[in-house]
């Protein structure tokens, strides 16, 4: 995101804020189904376990703890949808899995599996629209985005992004992991699959969508 995109604003904020309020029910629908979470949400999981405040509030302050970091790293990646994630999705996340409990209950697995299965579409749509925005990122996805632009190298090659990533990603599982929160299939599952959706979407509805504004 290194060229911030000059036109269809009022398009590109809607578009970052339904991004936003979609990933935050995707992870209410991804906690309902007990199959794990991603990496970071693991990370939060952790620290909720130790820390005794909402899933919301949490979330927020540990962002905000993020927030300060990237300021001070580069303040290229925050934007609106920086403080989108910070002060709705978290609240998103608390109130949807409340809504679900309420509604299905403890399901059997063949609905734990179509939960999971709505619930990584879901984050990989809203992963589009919330790129395609091009409206900043979240405090987490900015730390590997600025290591990545660094250019740091390994044996004389430059490592790639998505191998930040997946260093950045393990070690939330870790830390995680070491704070109570079990890593689940649905863990693994994000990790191999949700590039490659997040690139389908992109091309087939937050793209389209994007240009339909031109």
């Amino acid at each position: 995101m290194s060229n911030r995109k000059s036109g269809n604003l009022p398009r590109r904020i809607i578009m970052a804020l339904v991004g936003m309020t979609v990933a935050g029910i995707s992870v209410g629908i991804f906690k309902r189904a007990f199959f794990g979470v991603d990496p970071f949400q693991c990370f939060c999981n952790g620290i909720a376990n130790v820390i005794p405040l909402s899933f919301g509030t949490l979330y927020m302050l540990i962002n905000a703890v993020l927030l300060v970091i990237d300021y001070f790293l580069d303040r290229h990646y925050i934007g609106i949808s920086t403080f989108i994630n910070m002060f709705l999705v978290g609240y998103v996340v608390e109130f949807s899995e409340s809504l679900l409990a309420r509604l299905f209950g403890d399901m059997e697995l063949p609905g734990r599996i179509l939960f999971l299965a709505v619930g990584i579409i879901t984050t990989c749509i809203a992963a589009a629209l919330y790129y395609d925005a091009d409206l900043g990122v979240s405090p987490y996805d900015a730390i590997p985005l600025h290591i990545a632009d660094k250019k740091p190298k390994l044996a004389g090659k430059t490592v790639p992004f998505k191998v930040i990533r997946i260093i950045s990603d393990l070690i939330c599982v870790l830390i995680g992991f070491l704070l109570g929160v079990l890593p689940g299939i649905g863990t693994l599952i994000t990790a191999l699959f949700m590039g490659p959706l997040i690139t389908f979407f992109r091309k087939t509805i937050s793209g389209p969508l994007l240009k339909s504004g031109n």
